[in-house]
């Protein structure tokens, strides 16, 4: 096991849920831009405890959902059970898995930026290949910036320069793109971090 991968079974394997139950409010943004007025797959990458995953689940859309932590997957499938929906969940690092079945949407908060930078051009293509016609992403990245400290649990992380994530998406239509600065208190240490996130629909 990665050292990464070590940290966050540690959190996972704690009480309670380490990032707390409730949906980002990305997926909001998800909702209004591709409702589940018909039947949607939507891939969640890197899941961790499955919040958002198994809101998703709940507003309608057929989820798949992976993460590198047992335990992360263990508590999705607790709290989608809890909520009476299903989530196919499965393990795998986001540095070796490629998708082989065709989605909606693709959804990411806080993943991406483990993916070394080696190998971002490639998973970003084989990513976006699997986006059906009209399909959407939601994606959200750290990203450096000179003037803020590297965050306490930089472990295996691998930041974009700013603006990256955005020109993979060149060939799409951006729906919204943002950088934002906010605070943070991961493992009870203050700190900052930068992010940027891309909504993109793929049009042919």
């Amino acid at each position: 096991m990665t050292n990464e991968a070590a940290m966050y079974e540690k959190r996972y394997r704690r009480e309670g849920y380490y990032w707390g139950v409730a949906p980002s409010e990305k997926c909001l943004r998800v909702v209004a831009l591709m409702p589940p007025e018909r039947p949607l797959k939507l891939l969640d990458i890197g899941c961790g405890e499955g919040k958002d995953a198994v809101f998703f689940a709940r507003c309608g859309y057929d989820v798949a959902a992976f993460d590198l932590s047992p335990a992360g997957l263990e508590k999705t499938q607790r709290l989608a059970a809890q909520a009476g929906v299903c989530v196919r969940t499965f393990q795998a690092d986001v540095n070796d898995y490629r998708p082989d079945e065709p989605f909606d949407i693709l959804y990411s908060s806080g993943v991406l930026h483990y993916i070394r930078a080696g190998l971002r051009g490639e998973a970003m293509a084989a990513y976006k290949a699997c986006v059906n016609p009209g399909g959407l992403t939601a994606l959200l990245t750290l990203v450096e910036k000179p003037f803020l400290a590297p965050p306490p649990e930089k472990e295996g992380v691998d930041p974009w320069r700013s603006g990256e994530l955005f020109t993979y998406f060149h060939d799409w239509r951006i729906e919204a793109c943002e950088e934002r600065i906010f605070d943070c208190n991961s493992e009870g240490v203050p700190h900052q971090h930068a992010v940027n996130t891309v909504y993109a629909r793929k049009i042919v």
